[in-house]
């Protein structure tokens, strides 16, 4: 919830022109996106919710059953007690038996008998208590799941809502897809070269660590030293779980081939993903390790590789950088501040990736949800 107000922000504070309206769009996207995954624990929850009362109520109902059973006997045992004797004195009964044993078992059985109705009374409301409980239990929940569903429409207006609003911007957009298309080139072709900047790097570490592999005599993994197996280990461990490389954000470019949000058969191929924030935003480190690179790419600002093991982690656009080659970081250390671009409403855009030795990952796999 807290990113869907952080995304609303964000729209609200860009302005109109067609590069803006392309942010604006990519915003609502991820908005969307982000608000069906609300839909969709509240179903959950929901599901959760009806099964937990369809079982709550199946036991008051047990419990109804097992108060009336008990109430039955017990009237039985007042009947057999009031009316079928009648009032036959108790003493008399123990005194016309027989003998001395007769009386005394005829004496141990009215006090059992007299025992096993304050017991069935007492069981009786010890029935009634539990029978309230259960359906003081089952009332909360019925106005719970009524709340949640309350929710759920709100939050299906909302995203009806936005899919119209994000449905005028695109027709908007379509318009002007001569000056879209510009912009696209313009983008991918620094998008291009900082991919291509990043890859070199990592290719260049990896031909270090293969040929001191060699030297050695041994695998990539085993010319790790004790320390770098530890955390290169513990990364792996911690996939789903790493924190953010930000403090807030939302994804606006996922990774792999992503279809245009505008142009109709375009696509995009990402190598990492872009997460946009508040200006002012600083990039952290989501695992510890050491810096291994930094460098600047002309229209991408700057850029710092972090190794973690056989793990590496690439942070760019950073327009300061708060760390150099060699400096062990620890976990959401801060690396940098990242650009706010000044023509677009100080948009803030870290670009983010994942690595493998020289396989590149989807950071969406790694990081917390």
């Amino acid at each position: 919830m807290k990113n869907l107000e952080m995304t609303s922000n964000l729209i609200s504070e860009t302005k109109e022109t067609t590069a803006k309206t392309m942010t604006k769009v990519n915003l609502l996207s991820a908005e969307i996106k982000e608000r069906k995954v609300v839909i969709n624990s509240l179903n959950a929850e929901i599901n959760g919710i009806n099964q937990q009362l369809s079982r709550l109520r199946s036991e008051a109902t047990a419990k109804q059953k097992a108060l009336e059973s008990i109430k039955k006997e017990y009237a039985a045992l007042m009947y057999h007690q009031y009316y079928k004797k009648g009032n036959f004195d108790k003493l008399m009964f123990v005194l016309s038996a027989g003998n001395f044993a007769e009386s005394y078992r005829r004496y141990r059985y009215m006090q059992q008998y007299s025992e096993y109705c304050k017991k069935k009374a007492v069981e009786i409301e010890e029935a009634k208590k539990e029978l309230n409980a259960k359906l003081e239990e089952v009332e909360a929940v019925r106005l719970k799941r009524l709340d949640v569903l309350n929710n759920r429409k709100q939050e299906n207006s909302k995203l009806q809502s936005e899919k119209n609003r994000h449905s005028v911007m695109v027709s908007k957009l379509k318009r002007k897809e001569k000056d879209l298309r510009k912009e696209l080139k313009k983008q991918q072709k620094v998008a291009d070269q900082l991919n291509a900047q990043i890859e070199r790097k990592i290719a260049e570490e990896a031909r270090k660590s293969e040929k001191e592999s060699i030297k050695q005599g041994k695998k990539v993994d085993d010319v790790l030293t004790k320390e770098e197996k530890l955390v290169s280990g513990n990364f792996e461990k911690n996939q789903g779980r790493l924190p953010w490389p930000v403090e807030k954000g939302i994804v606006v470019g996922s990774f792999g081939i992503q279809p245009h949000p505008v142009l109709e058969r375009v696509t995009t191929n990402n190598k990492g993903i872009y997460i946009q924030c508040p200006s002012g935003s600083n990039a952290r480190s989501v695992f510890e390790g050491e810096v291994t690179q930094c460098f600047s790419i002309p229209g991408s600002n700057n850029a710092v590789i972090i190794k973690h093991g056989l793990y590496r982690t690439v942070y760019a656009n950073l327009t300061k950088v708060n760390v150099k080659v060699g400096d062990k970081v620890s976990l959401k250390q801060t690396i940098g501040k990242i650009y706010s671009d000044p023509d677009e409403d100080n948009k803030t855009v870290l670009y983010f990736q994942v690595w493998k030795d020289k396989s590149i990952n989807n950071p969406e796999n790694w990081l917390a949800h």
